[in-house]
């Protein structure tokens, strides 16, 4: 059912963890499937320095958030932002159709932990 990049990510999740510092943290939950993302972003001149997860889901939601920290760290704000379910799913070498809600997960997150450190920065100012 799943590929070999899909079972990597699965079995070897790169990223994992929480950032305690962190200077946004994004929530999303997947009503289809009952999968929970949350993504912890720290930001250094408008750049992603470092970026962690948990992700509390199946295969599909885990190898996604994993791969997806790897394809946005080191990315300006306005670039990570760009990321898409077809460019998780396109990275990962494709996920059945029926999985593919679960490549919305970590876009979703890193916009919710964007913008909760965007508002944060604008407490500050």
């Amino acid at each position: 059912m799943y590929n070999d990049t899909v079972l990597d990510h699965f079995q070897n999740p790169r990223n994992t963890g929480e950032i305690p510092d962190a200077d946004g943290v994004g929530e999303v939950g997947s009503a289809e499937c009952g999968d929970i993302m949350i993504m912890y972003i720290k930001v250094d001149d408008d750049r992603l320095t470092d970026v962690k997860f948990r992700t509390f889901g199946c295969a599909a939601a885990i190898a996604s958030s994993s791969i997806a920290t790897e394809m946005i760290k080191g990315k300006t704000l306005d670039e990570a932002l760009k990321l898409t379910r077809n460019d998780v799913a396109g990275a990962l070498g494709g996920l059945p159709e029926r999985k593919m809600h679960c490549s919305n997960l970590a876009p979703d997150a890193l916009k919710a932990a964007i913008e909760n450190f965007r508002a944060k920065s604008a407490e500050k100012t």
